[in-house]
């Protein structure tokens, strides 16, 4: 084997992206089921949530995803397999405090988006928090430089 093909640092480079790749889509994902999942949290969804929801996941990801999209993922399978909170307690691992404080401020920002902030969403807020494993100062939006 040839060390001028340089052939295990390319492979460590290529690895490198798709790790990175994972971590956003895994960010992504994550974003999309909280904030979906928000929006059942009181059982009663309202149009002005599923707008914020498309507004706040367009601003952070850049992409656009229907009504239809946000509902199903509201409603997704894989929390009659899992709760939410295991869910995000597996997935906090590879969140790193930037991510964290983005997914908690945007649920936030939808959570006031009807102007009435309900218990069982902020029971929700909680259990996200939790399951993220938050800091106090990544609930108030606070991460340093």
């Amino acid at each position: 084997m040839s060390l001028v093909n340089f052939d295990s640092i390319s492979k460590l480079l290529n690895d490198n992206k798709a790790k990175a790749k994972h971590k956003q889509e895994l960010f992504q994902e994550v974003m999309l089921m909280v904030l979906a999942r928000v929006t059942r949290a009181d059982s009663n969804i309202e149009k002005v949530e599923i707008t914020r929801v498309q507004e706040v996941l367009k601003e952070q990801l850049g992409q656009d995803f229907s009504e239809a999209d946000i509902l199903t993922a509201a409603s997704s399978e894989i929390f009659e397999n899992q709760s939410i909170e295991r869910y995000l307690s597996s997935a906090t691992r590879k969140l790193n405090e930037r991510e964290r404080v983005i997914i908690l401020a945007s649920l936030a920002s939808v959570i006031r988006s009807d102007d009435e902030v309900r218990g069982f969403e902020l029971d929700f807020f909680d259990k996200v928090a939790l399951s993220l494993k938050a800091t106090p100062s990544e609930i108030a939006g606070l991460i340093s430089d």
